[in-house]
């Protein structure tokens, strides 16, 4: 009985998922005990959420889809931590405020 949960964000952060919100995204996947993944399509190839290399070589620019998936303990709340990191441009600058 494995939970899981998986979930698609828009990166609206200037330099994408880069050097620092690269560092903030793998920090706070490796709080959750769940295998976290993600990918930059659909269907993949999917990256070890983990792994600060993995996740930089991901190269996801600014207005990419980041699919990102978990199984395992807190898969559903390891999803939504990650994907709310995103929507608040990974909590660097409040001058990138959502405009719509």
């Amino acid at each position: 009985m494995s939970a899981s949960a998986e979930a698609t964000v828009l990166i609206t952060h200037a330099v994408g998922l880069h050097a620092r919100p690269s560092v903030k995204f793998t920090k706070l996947a490796k709080t959750f005990a769940a295998e976290v993944e993600v990918a930059v399509a659909a269907n993949g190839p999917w990256f070890d959420a983990k792994s600060i290399v993995k996740v930089m070589a991901a190269k996801a620019p600014k207005g990419t889809l980041l699919h990102i998936r978990a199984r395992g303990d807190g898969a559903s709340k390891a999803v939504e931590a990650l994907v709310g990191l995103v929507q608040r441009d990974f909590d660097e600058g409040a001058d990138h405020a959502r405009s719509a």
